[in-house]
Formats: C-alpha cells, sequence, structure tokens
C-alpha cells in the first residue's frame, strides 16, 4: 500500500454527545489525550468539556450544539484519534483540514503549540457566543446551480460550501432559513438541519471577527512539518498569514477543490477522523468510477470505533513509508 496517507477533519455539523465513547473507555492513548486536552480548557473556562460530551443523561441524539463546548469537542476527538494511528505508525503524509478541521490539521503539522491552538479555539466560540446573534445552516442534497437559480435561497441565506456536485451548504438567521425550510419541505428536496448556534462562513458572525483577530495577532505559525492541504484555499499551504484561524471558519470551504488538487497528483490512501465520517463520504462522491483511491472512517455514532482501528490496522500492515 505505498500511496500517499492523507488525514481528514471535519468540522461543526459532524458533533453529537457520546462521540469517540468506546475508544474513550477502551484505548488508553485516546483518553489520555482528551484528559490531556480538557484540562487545558477547564483551566480557561472553568469548564470540562469532557464532562460534557460523556454525559451520562446525554443521548446521542440529542442536540449538542453549543459552541462553547462543540467547538473544543470536534477538535479534541480528532486529534486524540490522530494520536492513536500515531501510535499504530500510521502517519500522514498529507492533513486536511474542513473548515473548524483546519485547527486539526495545524495541530497535527505542528504549526501551533497545542496549548496555544485550544486557546484559540476556545476564545473563539467564547467571542462568538459573546458578540454573534444566533443563526444555523442547512445542507441540501442538490445540484448547487440551484441556490443561483432560487430566490427563496440567495435572498433568504448565504452559500457557504459547495461539497460535490449533488450538496451544498448555506448559512442564515433562524427566521429567514425558516423560509427556506418551507421551500425546501414544499418541493421535496432533501436536506439537512445542522447541529450549529450559528451561520458559520457567512456575514452573521463578522460581529466577532475585531474581538478575534486582536486575540490571535500575537500568535505565531511555524512551517508545517506535514503537508497541509487547506480547504480555505483548496490546495497545498506552506505557510499562513496571522489570521488563518479567522479565514477558515468565515471564508466558503473549497472541499471539492481541495481533492480535486491531491487527485491529480497522487493515487491516495484518506483517512476521515472527524466524529461522523462526513469528509469520507463527500470524498466518495468527488472520486471518478474509475478512481483507485482508498478511504476508511473509524468514528461513526454507532460506537464502532475498535471495529474499523482493527480493520484499519490490518489494511496497512504491509505500508512500507
Amino acid at each position: 500500500m505505498n500511496r500517499p496517507i492523507v488525514f481528514m477533519f471535519s468540522g461543526q455539523g459532524s458533533q453529537y454527545y457520546q462521540m469517540g465513547k468506546e475508544l474513550f473507555n477502551n484505548n488508553a492513548v485516546f483518553r489520555n489525550s482528551m484528559l490531556k486536552i480538557d484540562s487545558i480548557i477547564f483551566q480557561q473556562i472553568g469548564k470540562s468539556v469532557v464532562d460534557e460530551i460523556y454525559h451520562p443523561r446525554k443521548r446521542m441524539n440529542d442536540q449538542f450544539d453549543r459552541t462553547l463546548f462543540t467547538h473544543p469537542a470536534i477538535f479534541m476527538v480528532e486529534y486524540s484519534l490522530c494520536q492513536v494511528l500515531l501510535e499504530m505508525d500510521i502517519v500522514p503524509d498529507y492533513v486536511l483540514g474542513s473548515s473548524l478541521g483546519e485547527f486539526t490539521s495545524v495541530a497535527i503539522s505542528d504549526m501551533m503549540d497545542l496549548e496555544d491552538l485550544v486557546e484559540c479555539i476556545v476564545e473563539q466560540a467564547v467571542i462568538f457566543e459573546n458578540s454573534c446573534e444566533k443563526g444555523s445552516m442547512i445542507a441540501i442534497i442538490d445540484n448547487p446551480s440551484l441556490y443561483d437559480e432560487t430566490p427563496q435561497l440567495f435572498e433568504n441565506s448565504e452559500l457557504t460550501s459547495i461539497n460535490y456536485r449533488s450538496h451544498f451548504v448555506i448559512s442564515g438567521d433562524h427566521k429567514a432559513l425558516q423560509l427556506v425550510l418551507q421551500f425546501l419541505k414544499e418541493n421535496n428536496i432533501i436536506h439537512q438541519l445542522l447541529p450549529v448556534s450559528y451561520g458559520f462562513h457567512s456575514s452573521l458572525i463578522d460581529p466577532a471577527e475585531r474581538a478575534y483577530k486582536d486575540f490571535i495577532k500575537m500568535k505565531n505559525f511555524k512551517t508545517p512539518l506535514i503537508p497541509l492541504i487547506s480547504c480555505l484555499q483548496g490546495e497545498r499551504v506552506t505557510e499562513v498569514d496571522r489570521f488563518f484561524l479567522w479565514d477558515v471558519v468565515r471564508k466558503p470551504i473549497q472541499f471539492q477543490k481541495a481533492i480535486q488538487y491531491l487527485e491529480s497528483r497522487h493515487e491516495c490512501t484518506y483517512l476521515d477522523l472527524g466524529p461522523s465520517g462526513t469528509l469520507s463520504n463527500f470524498l466518495k462522491q468527488n472520486l471518478s468510477i474509475k478512481s483507485r483511491q482508498r478511504c476508511y472512517s473509524i468514528m461513526t455514532p454507532f460506537n464502532q470505533e475498535l471495529k474499523y482501528l482493527k480493520i484499519i490496522e490490518e489494511s496497512f500492515r504491509d505500508h512500507t513509508r
């Protein structure tokens, strides 16, 4: 299996209560990493994100959308799962982050110290909660051209990402999105309201921009030790400006372009380290029928991480670097 390995990290909307629970209970590397990051967060806000993720009275399908918890929670499970794979000697040749997942790419490529990066994630959530009106996001299963052709969409929302030829995401405030939802239901268009509290990648979060940029402007980035494919630019980046951590949640997501960049250069093996296997599903829709790329996901809402880790361990046994 002499192919470049790509670790993929998803963002807001992929989270749920009890995510990674099987790993947390049974894998010491995952658990210790989660607790290490949780201790950093506790020093910052006096709250445990681990206790919230694995709250005994919360079920997987309960709404998990408070940004103060979900922002760091997504990062924690992705980063910790990555530590498990590294312990298994499965090392990425590339990291690819989408939206908030770009933070995990920054961490794994060692572009910023872990403590500083966790502080940036939590502070972003705090500023959102203090500065922005609530909003939401809707994933729509249809041709993205529908957006520009439909006043009910372009007058009431902003286009935030096109993930493949029949999947796009919009952001908007709650009142406007009710009109969008009504249109989608009346026209039998498949859609999903994402579990988020704000309209990420849209002007709805602009009130947080100044405060967050003031916070991060003194942070320093290092040259990535692992090549980083950014969905902000849709290609490999070797250096970023000081406001990168703002831009990745404000500007549009270019996942499709990022995959095309890799596809044009390599036959890769992709590992989706996100909580829901979201990017794995997007990836498969972007690959041609003749593509020889391979894709694996590990975490799912069905708590079968140990099973999938075993499959990956066996699949990568003969991989040489």
